[in-house]
Parts: C-alpha cells; sequence; structure tokens
C-alpha cells in the first residue's frame, strides 16, 4: 500500500509519520543539525553518567540525582532517533500500529520519570539548603534508591494502559500523523471512535504528574527563598541560590516546552502544523541536549572532570 493511498483514508496498519511540512526537499540538510543534537546529547549525558560513576566524590545524592536524569535524558533520545533519522535520511514515514505504541509508550514514560526527577533534585536542594544538618541522614543511598524505584513505577503504572486503549481502536481515517515520533494525544485523533475516556485519562495522567510535580517543586523553592533570605550574609545567600541555579535551567528547559506542546495539541487547534512541529523537536531533543552542558558549566565538579578529560 503507498503513501498516498493511505492519506487518502483507507484502513490501515501503519501511520505515517512527518518532517517538516513544506520543507521535504531540503530533509537532508535538516538533518545534519538534528545528527549533531543527537550526537551532543548521546554523548553528553554519557560522559555526565561516566564522570559520576569513576570519580568517588560525586557518590553524593545531588550527582546521583544528576545520573538518574542523564540516563532518562538518554533514554528520551534513543526513543526518537529511529524515526527521526529515518523520515530525515530516507523519507521512511511509515511505522506500524504496534511499534508507535511501544515508541509511545516510552516516550511518555521518560518523560515523566524525568518530571519526577527533577522533583526529587528539588527535594535534594531543599534538604540541603534548609536542613543542612540532616543532609547525609535523611538523603541515604537507600532513600534514593526507593526514590528512583518510586519514580519509575508511577511513570510505568500510569502510562502502561495507553498503549492498550489505543490498540482497541480501529484507525480507518487519514493516517498522518504530525510529528516525526509517536504521542498519545496525536494518535488517539486518529481513531474513528469515541476518544473521550482516553482523553480524560490522558489528562488525569498529565494532572498527576507533571501538574503535582511542578506545583511542589515551586513550594520547595518558595521554602528554599524563605531560608536563603533569612541568612544575614549577603555571600551566603548567593552561594547557597548558586547550587539551584543548574537545576532551575533544567526546570525550565523540561516544562516549559511540554506544556507549550500540551496547550497546542489540546486547545490550539487554529495553530500553524509548522509551530506543533517546531515545538515536537524542541520538547524532546532541546533538553536531552542542554541538560549535560548546562550541568556541565554551572556545576564546578562535573565541570573540572570535564576539563580534566579534555585537557589530558
Amino acid at each position: 500500500m503507498t503513501p498516498g493511498s493511505l492519506a487518502n483514508g483507507s484502513m490501515s496498519s501503519t501511520f505515517l509519520l512527518s518532517g517538516i511540512p513544506g520543507l521535504e526537499h531540503v530533509h537532508i540538510w535538516i538533518s545534519l543539525p538534528l545528527c549533531f543534537m543527537y550526537l551532543i546529547s548521546i554523548l553528553g549525558n554519557c560522559m555526565i553518567l561516566f564522570i559520576i560513576k569513576t570519580e568517588p566524590s560525586l557518590h553524593e545524592p545531588m550527582y546521583l540525582f544528576l545520573s538518574m536524569l542523564a540516563l532518562t535524558d538518554l533514554g528520551l533520545s534513543l526513543c526518537t532517533l529511529p524515526t527521526v533519522l529515518g523520515i530525515f535520511w530516507t523519507g521512511a514515514r511509515g511505522i506500524g500500529h504496534d511499534a508507535c505504541f511501544a515508541q509511545l509508550f516510552f516516550i511518555h514514560c521518560l518523560s515523566f520519570l524525568e518530571s519526577s526527577v527533577l522533583l526529587s533534585m528539588a527535594f535534594d536542594r531543599f534538604v540541603a539548603i534548609c536542613r543542612p544538618l540532616h543532609y547525609a541522614s535523611i538523603l541515604t543511598n537507600t532513600v534514593i534508591g526507593r526514590i528512583g524505584l518510586a519514580s519509575v513505577g508511577r511513570s510505568v503504572a500510569l502510562i502502561f494502559p495507553l498503549p492498550f486503549m489505543l490498540k482497541r481502536f480501529p484507525y480507518c481515517g487519514s493516517p498522518v500523523l504530525s510529528h516525526s515520533y509517536c504521542l498519545h494525544q496525536e494518535v488517539m485523533k486518529l481513531a474513528c471512535a469515541d476518544i473521550k475516556a482516553n482523553s480524560i485519562y490522558g489528562m488525569f495522567v498529565i494532572v498527576s504528574t507533571v501538574g503535582v510535580d511542578s506545583l511542589l517543586i515551586l513550594f520547595s523553592y518558595a521554602l528554599i527563598l524563605r531560608t536563603v533570605l533569612s541568612i544575614a550574609s549577603r555571600a551566603e545567600r548567593l552561594k547557597a541560590l548558586n547550587t539551584c541555579v543548574s537545576h532551575i535551567c533544567a526546570v525550565l528547559l523540561f516544562y516549559t516546552p511540554m506544556i507549550g506542546l500540551s496547550v497546542i495539541h489540546r486547545f490550539g487547534k487554529q495553530a500553524p502544523h509548522l509551530v506543533q512541529v517546531i515545538m515536537g523537536f524542541v520538547y524532546l531533543l532541546f533538553p536531552p541536549v542542554m541538560n549535560p552542558i548546562v550541568y556541565s558549566v554551572k556545576t564546578k565538579q562535573i565541570r573540572d572532570r570535564v576539563t580534566h578529560a579534555f585537557c589530558n
């Protein structure tokens, strides 16, 4: 079955992913910066993981949470890399239903896991600044391990039903998706059935993960700010706040494009298709690329190890 016949609305067993509309003739050139970004993401996050693993002085709560963030970002990059580069290199747009459902499971699961990790890092900063004398006794390796397992468990439990909810639908309309990868909120719109249950459950998942996590992060920083402002020394206040800069950047890099893309998908039906495509790339590519750079620049211990590695 040809892509043209699929797009005409016949029943199909595949979806059609999309590159950048109107720029198909330069996809091969667009693939160059995309490849560069994927390379930075994969090498940068692997470097963070390697440095933390091989440097005993970095086996502390802050850096263990950072390694979780790097591992999650690495997973997100690897989830989308095959379909994105497949489209821009070879024009391979087709993806089977089961492969699409598997991809969206991992994308959403890792995205919500990243939200959990960012919340855990906010808790780490709260304890370090507001309860410094109890830091080592509160954030033990056992507690950190339990936080990690709870984060993974929550993400998997909430996302696990989605592929099965989508699999039960018939897909008889146009199979064309807006992005170079599969997302639940897009795939469900292609179903020839009532998607109200999927829409409600999808909103519940977003509110119970990203919504709750972002509010708790804001609450943590409100308490941190109150504690910092009570410090008499200006130098000590700046020193305390400086330890939060990298995390604040990571939070903004993650939540801003995610919320923007969700708003566009649910409420921005009149938004240009190109805006959706660009926001999709920013949502999944920007945080994994920028997080290793931000932490390498703003965290002295990581920066020193990177400098040492390249200088030698």
